[in-house]
């Protein structure tokens, strides 16, 4: 293709060379030696004249019978020359003589004649000269006063026009040799002042975004409703309204349009007006890149400092998109970051609308996608580091801001808002940090005691801050308690307040109110089931938890689990989506406050029956005592009343739950009695042991029978104590006649005796009266009831062998 055009060129040379008077061939020929292919040119031309020659002869050929003709007839014609040359000869010696005279007047005519040509020629070479001696002068007048546009137009005009009409003078060669000196002093000029305006731009790029960021910010806040399409045209009129200097033609004509300053960044930071933001135009001056582009453009040179702008400031980018190691310590290290950012590519975008070429839009989408994935991909490693919800929030406006600026200026920032929305997902766990010690805060200081309300305000203040309503509580006088402690509303007001917090998140991020819901209802359900239910656990396995303390933490979580349905209504009305909407997430936190209460209700079952086995843990029964006492033992009648004011406290549970705390102790106290009864370390019961110990059995049948909790049927209560029941029985009453003779069928009157454990038992009494009775033998009731003894023991063991076959 290149040697298409050398021909094509070298063709138009030969046409100017043929057609173009040879005053003028100067221009042309020099343009032959300013390229690179002389050569060829030479080849070319010695082409084209062995074509004329070829023509020339073509021509004598044609014209050579005409010629002889002529010389024919000249030769007829001798004759009369000679006659006429006689006649010439006389008429010239005539003339001569005659003509004397006037021969002195035409000399001296023609020594004037010469004269005033030379004057003539004289005047026009002095008119040629001024001019470019002029022209000179104001082109050392422009370089002095750096005026470097308008010399290189001035040269220009000088070397094509000027110098060629004033002719080969020594002081035209010595201006024809200083040109090329000058355009390269020109061009390294305007270069240098190219350079110290890149690093001007790279050092204020900072103030260029902090400026578009505030222009985007205020524009922001006087429509927050405009709709996608409509930002982006706003963001093009705010482009123009805040432009980055005047833009310019490259039109080649005249001077640059540009201040002829070489300012690169304009120092305003004294005259800023903390009520006007400043307008970028009063930032930058554009000049210097203006006027290379058009210097090189003159030169020839575009495409150069094209590639060169393009390379420093890739350059630039990478510095711009590295950011500082401490970046995520403060908000203010975001900042200056994304300012950097704007500043770079507001740049860009106003180079890009004001230069015909110098960017393109596809270098500019090259440098953005390169600066979207290192932003992202920054803000990623460094919000990780994060730990302040308020940084994280404060975070995501800032990015939303940054969004919304360059999205005005015609960049796409679908990715910056995709990954705030990966974001969310750090924000939430940094959110349950905090509420975690929030609620364990809260659950340490709380007293899990009822509110003590003394007036009518104090009332109204509890119930604005949690939903509670009770009419009989209403219609009591004051002053009252209210059923829950103070752990209630403060944890009611956290999850309001949890629920604030993740819509500030997603505020701005371009979604739906739906979507809104969606994910403040799962990150709720998500604070419910894990955060607040790990803190509730926690506060149960504390050592200085008791049963007055757990008890309070069912009546609270009772309370809390009814308070979900105000929770739901609190999240349709903020995000105006209403609850019965279709696919609408449900809060099934209520799971959380249910599990809770099971496991208090649990703690309070496994704390009821550690008391009653410290109580136990104070028996000291005299298991060989002759004869039983008449009164229930100490231990006992502390431990009942111990029960008693335990379950006092239990009005407030429902009533399943106290019923079944109170079966659980009951149990519990006859199991521990029977195991009690049956330990390997008591060898030996008397019969005085077992009426003492039947006398404390009977005391907690009094207190089953009593009713501690209401709500049992008939003697409910009293079937925790029947195994133990029948087995007194059958030992005080000796009656083994029917147990052995009834035993298995369901009308037996000792069925819940197992002969294991009347066996066990009926062991350590006959080794009782083997020991503490020597003289057994010698009495006859004794020696019976031995007898009788031996006589039930090996019937039992038949009786649980035959059972076992």
């Amino acid at each position: 293709m290149a040697s298409v055009e050398i021909a094509a060129e070298h063709e138009r040379i030969l046409r100017e060379i043929e057609s173009t008077d040879t005053n003028c061939i100067g221009p042309t020929l020099r343009s032959v030696y300013d390229g690179q292919e002389h050569g060829l040119f030479m080849v070319k031309l010695d082409g084209r004249i062995r074509n004329h020659d070829r023509d020339i002869e073509k021509m004598c050929n044609h014209h050579f019978q005409g010629f002889v003709d002529s010389i024919t007839e000249l030769l007829k014609v001798r004759g009369e020359a000679q006659k006429l040359k006689s006649q010439v000869t006389e008429t010239n010696q005539r003339l001569q003589d005659d003509g004397k005279g006037l021969l002195t007047c035409m000399d001296e005519l023609r020594l004037c004649r010469l004269q005033q040509r030379n004057i003539a020629t004289s005047i026009d070479k002095f008119t040629h000269c001024l001019p470019v001696l002029e022209m000179y002068n104001k082109l050392q007048e422009q370089m002095t006063q750096k005026r470097y546009y308008p010399a290189l137009r001035t040269l220009e005009q000088l070397e094509q026009t000027c110098l060629p009409r004033a002719g080969k003078y020594r002081f035209c060669s010595i201006m024809s040799d200083n040109i090329p000196r000058l355009r390269t002093l020109i061009r390294d000029t305007a270069m240098s002042q190219l350079k110290d305006f890149l690093e001007s731009i790279r050092k204020h790029s900072e103030k260029i975004g902090e400026t578009a960021m505030k222009q985007a910010q205020v524009q922001r806040s006087l429509d927050s409703a405009v709709s996608l399409q409509q930002r982006a045209a706003v963001g093009r009129r705010l482009r123009k309204e805040a432009g980055l200097g005047a833009g310019t033609d490259i039109d080649g004509q005249g001077s640059s349009p540009m201040s002829e300053q070489d300012s690169g960044v304009l120092d305003v930071e004294d005259e800023e007006d903390e009520d006007e933001v400043p307008g970028a135009q009063e930032l930058v001056d554009f000049s210097p890149v203006y006027r290379c582009l058009h210097i090189y453009t003159v030169l020839g040179s575009r495409e150069q400092f094209e590639n060169y702008y393009r390379n420093q400031r890739r350059k630039q980018a990478r510095l711009v998109l590295q950011p500082h190691s401490n970046m995520h310590e403060s908000l203010e290290g975001y900042r200056r970051y994304f300012n950097q950012i704007v500043g770079f590519f507001v740049v860009e975008d106003h180079i890009l609308h004001t230069t015909q070429g110098l960017v393109n839009r596809a270098y500019v989408e090259e440098l953005w996608e390169l600066a979207l994935s290192k932003t992202i991909a920054a803000l990623r490693t460094h919000s990780s580091y994060c730990t302040d919800p308020d940084l994280v929030l404060d975070l995501k406006n800032l990015i939303v801001l940054l969004a919304d600026t360059l999205q005005g200026y015609g960049f796409p920032v679908s990715q910056l808002f995709d990954m705030m929305f990966e974001m969310r997902e750090q924000y939430g766990e940094i959110l349950l940090k905090k509420w975690s010690l929030t609620f364990r805060q809260v659950l340490d200081q709380d007293n899990f005691s009822p509110i003590p309300v003394a007036t009518e305000e104090e009332y109204r203040q509890f119930t604005s801050q949690f939903p509670f309503q009770d009419p009989e509580l209403d219609k009591l006088p004051f002053p009252k308690k209210l059923p829950f402690s103070e752990f209630v509303p403060q944890v009611y007001s956290q999850l309001k307040e949890f629920i604030y917090a993740c819509l500030k998140y997603y505020e701005d991020l371009h979604l739906s109110s739906t979507e809104i819901d969606d994910v403040i209802r799962k990150s709720t359900n998500l604070l419910l089931t894990r955060t607040l239910s790990n803190c509730l656990q926690y506060a149960m396995k504390k050592k200085n938890v008791g049963l007055a303390e757990l008890v309070q933490v069912i009546i609270n979580t009772t309370q809390l689990e009814a308070s979900c349905v105000y929770l739901e209504e609190f999240i349709s009305n903020i995000t105006n989506v209403p609850p019965d909407t279709a696919n609408a997430t449900k809060l099934y936190g209520t799971s959380t406050f249910k599990d809770a209460r099971h496991a208090a209700e649990e703690e309070i079952y496994t704390n009821l029956n550690a008391k009653i086995d410290q109580f136990l843990q104070l028996a000291d029964y005299d298991w060989t005592a002759a004869q039983g006492g008449g009164a229930p033992s100490d231990y006992l009648s502390d431990l009942i009343a111990f029960l008693c004011s335990t379950f006092s406290v239990f009005t407030h549970l429902p009533g399943k739950v106290a019923q079944t705390a109170c079966m659980s102790a009951c149990k519990h106290l006859s199991t521990s009695l029977l195991q009690l009864l049956l330990e390997t370390d008591v060898r030996q019961v008397s019969m005085g042991a077992l009426q003492q110990f039947n006398t404390d059995v009977k005391e907690c049948e009094r207190f089953a029978r009593a009713g501690p909790v209401p709500g049992f049927q008939g003697d409910t209560l009293l079937l925790a104590f029947s195994d133990l029941r029948q087995l007194l029985d059958l030992f005080t009453q000796w009656d083994w006649s029917s147990y052995l003779a009834d035993y298995g069928r369901p009308t037996c009157k000792y069925l819940r005796v197992n002969p294991h454990t009347a066996l066990a038992l009926l062991e350590k009494m006959k080794d009782t009266s083997r020991k503490n009775n020597m003289f057994a033998q010698f009495r006859k009731n004794e020696r019976d009831k031995q007898k009788l003894i031996d006589t039930v023991v090996k019937q039992l063991r038949n009786l649980i062998s035959a059972h076992q076959t």
